[in-house]
């Protein structure tokens, strides 16, 4: 019961959904549904990048002022960012202003671009990295996997920055690729359906 909370409705949900407020919809309407555009990809990846150090709640609720100043992570609009942007980055109030991370975005999107070149999109190769659900840990129990050290490890590979073992695995749970709500949580059913309905991309499992 202690990973668990019991909202308005009397229905119990992640116990993590009742630290914030904004926490709430993400985690009853986003998290953990299978996602499979490009955009909404490469964009929960450049935000984990961006929380790396920062709580969630920071991220989030700046992410509409993120998703201004980013094109709406339109990675082929990204990746002809200058130093212009750059610079109009670091001054933006609305998003976290670290060089670092911004830099990231940018070197991502020029791979994003070259990864879709060379498998036809993003979601073919990121539901590569989809475990098995028979060898899965017991849900929020863990951090990494062997599936996030391995798509870390690739992304790395292929040029990609702040894609860590943590937050790729934070990626996996959030894109759908695992359902990693507690057992008793309303939401696990209904992320279940969604994953069984949904179409992987690229002729994944």
């Amino acid at each position: 019961m202690d990973a668990t909370m019991k909202g308005a409705d009397g229905k119990l949900r992640c116990k993590w959904c009742d630290s914030a407020p904004e926490f709430l919809d993400y985690h009853d309407t986003e998290w953990g549904f299978p996602v499979s555009k490009d955009h909404r990809l490469f964009e929960k990846l450049c935000l984990e990048g961006f929380q790396s150090g920062l709580s969630w709640r920071t991220i989030l609720v700046k992410r509409e002022n993120f998703r201004s100043a980013f094109h709406n992570f339109d990675f082929d609009k990204i990746a002809h960012f200058t130093q212009r942007d750059i610079n109009r980055l670091l001054k933006d109030e609305g998003i976290v202003r670290h060089r670092g991370k911004i830099e990231a975005v940018i070197n991502n999107a020029k791979r994003a671009q070259e990864l879709v070149k060379q498998e036809g999109s993003l979601a073919a190769f990121f539901w590569r990295y989809e475990p098995d659900a028979e060898q899965l840990a017991e849900p929020q129990t863990i951090t990494t996997s062997a599936e996030s050290i391995a798509l870390s490890k690739d992304l790395k590979k292929l040029g990609w920055k702040f894609v860590g073992p943590t937050t790729a695995y934070a990626f996996i749970q959030a894109m759908g690729l695992i359902n990693d709500h507690v057992m008793d949580c309303v939401i696990r059913s209904k992320v279940e359906r969604a994953r069984k309905s949904f179409k992987r991309p690229g002729g994944n499992k």
